[in-house]
């Protein structure tokens, strides 16, 4: 069940809500994990029981260490946490990957298994993962309530698809929370809004891409249109689903870590994974690279952290080698921009960001290759590659045909229309006027994605393979 489901919009969501709001206080985490685990099981029936090992195996953990603070007991128990958490990732995401490659390789007959990905794995993972170290770390203290830790790592809003929320965002929260109507009311705005994104221009330009990966007629023009497409496909596609998921938070009295910030406008890409899957990001920053060492080492030992947190980063992303080598291009790049740093600052700013934007293009073509050979071809086709013609018919067609999408899509991603809701929000809120207007519109972009899912459009989601 997606966020943009007719099913979770209009039967899942008001019924839970409902309910959330007519039970006591001390029994809505009851009502919110079991609301979760339905939620989970709408999609993954059979790994319901996996997520439940998860939990149960994160809070045993983390009370042990915690009761062996300062012992060697409590490293040991810290190795087995992370270890059955890793495994049980590593068993169903990349088994058959790695499995596959090994056959190839050696000329074995390994039997290759055929594993269904469990929705989810990878954000609940690092989120268990995240609390057991941070719990050996003494920066939180083990929750003792099963069913509040159960609440935290199944919470339905982020289940899927994240933010990766770590427990001391919501440790709190767990035990208490007071939802106000303001609060209520900008959880509800964040929502329409991240459902206009996913729905209104994530699927619109989601087609884009699958037009072009069904022509016949491709063109050097078709290649670059694609590639613009899928940037910001994906973009919206996540940062929308992020918004979403925010939002729900915010109406059920949570408050989770931001996601994104206009990661296009970056000039750099250091600051543009700053800006992009801010929460995965700061994972691999505090969790691997950090305890590696960080950059207070010496330079070929940074170099080896960097090539390896991006190998992780790839690898998390997906079993298979077009991640493992957009991993490895960031890091190249990052590894460029910190030994040219001092003749990069002094280029213009624009040309700077011009730069970032052309890396990213490049990066997305390879992310969203089904594989290597796809990538190179794709690739390879933004250059005329292959004796591609610089445009046909067809991909003019398309460009006439989206052409308002992506330049709605463009300007969604620049700061400037919340920059504009601001400056109308500073002059015309003093009264209720502004405020019902506001409702009128959210009312009306919520019907417009209604009928636009109602009409049976195109409804992916990018990271539910991750």
């Amino acid at each position: 069940m997606l966020f943009s489901d007719i099913s979770f919009l209009y039967y899942f969501l008001p019924v839970v809500l409902l309910l959330y709001f007519m039970v006591p206080g001390k029994y809505k985490n009851s009502l919110l994990l079991l609301a979760s685990l339905f939620f989970y099981a709408w999609g993954e029936p059979r790994y319901v029981v996996l997520i439940v090992l998860a939990i149960v195996c994160g809070y045993s953990f983390a009370r042990l260490i915690d009761c062996y603070r300062g012992s060697w007991k409590s490293r040991l128990y810290l190795f087995f946490s992370c270890l059955i958490s890793l495994g049980l990732l590593g068993y169903f995401k990349y088994a058959t990957f790695f499995i596959s490659n090994l056959n190839a390789l050696t000329g074995w007959q390994l039997l290759v298994p055929k594993i269904v990905l469990p929705i989810g794995i990878s954000f609940y993972t690092f989120q268990i993962i995240s609390y057991t170290v941070d719990v050996y770390r003494g920066q939180v203290e083990a929750q003792r309530n099963l069913l509040d830790f159960a609440t935290y790592v199944a919470l339905f809003p982020q289940l899927i698809a994240g933010p990766i929320v770590r427990y001391a965002d919501v440790d709190e929260q767990l035990k208490s929370r007071r939802i106000t109507w303001e609060q209520a009311y900008s959880g509800v705005t964040r929502f329409i809004i991240g459902l206009a994104k996913k729905v209104l221009l994530s699927n619109v330009l989601a087609e884009l891409c699958t037009a072009f990966r069904s022509t016949q007629d491709n063109s050097v023009l078709f290649c670059w249109l694609y590639a613009l497409a899928f940037c910001l496909h994906i973009y919206f596609d996540f940062s929308g689903y992020s918004d979403m998921a925010i939002g729900l938070g915010k109406i059920l009295g949570f408050s989770f870590p931001e996601n994104f910030s206009y990661p296009y406008m970056s000039r750099s890409i250091s600051e543009f994974w700053r800006r992009w899957h801010m929460t995965l990001g700061s994972w691999f920053r505090d969790y691997v690279y950090i305890p590696l060492g960080g950059n207070r080492v010496a330079p070929a030992r940074w170099v080896a952290h960097i090539l390896l947190v991006w190998l992780l980063t790839g690898l998390w992303h997906g079993a298979a080698w077009n991640f493992v080598l957009w991993g490895l291009f960031f890091a190249l790049l990052l590894i460029v921009e910190r030994i040219g740093q001092p003749l990069l600052v002094k280029l213009p700013a624009f040309l700077r960001h011009a730069v970032v934007l052309f890396c990213l293009l490049i990066s997305f073509v390879l992310f969203n290759a089904d594989s290597l050979s796809t990538a190179w071809s794709d690739i390879g086709g933004l250059f005329g590659a292959g004796g591609l013609p610089r445009a046909t018919a067809e991909a003019w067609y398309y460009l006439r045909s989206y052409l308002i999408p992506l330049l709605l899509a463009i300007l969604g991603c620049s700061p400037l229309p919340v920059r504009l809701y601001q400056r109308l929000h500073k002059r015309f809120a003093t009264g209720s006027g502004f405020y019902l207007l506001q409702s009128i519109l959210l009312l009306a972009l919520l019907l417009l994605c209604t009928a636009y899912l109602v009409d049976g459009s195109f409804n992916p989601f990018l990271y539910f393979r991750f």
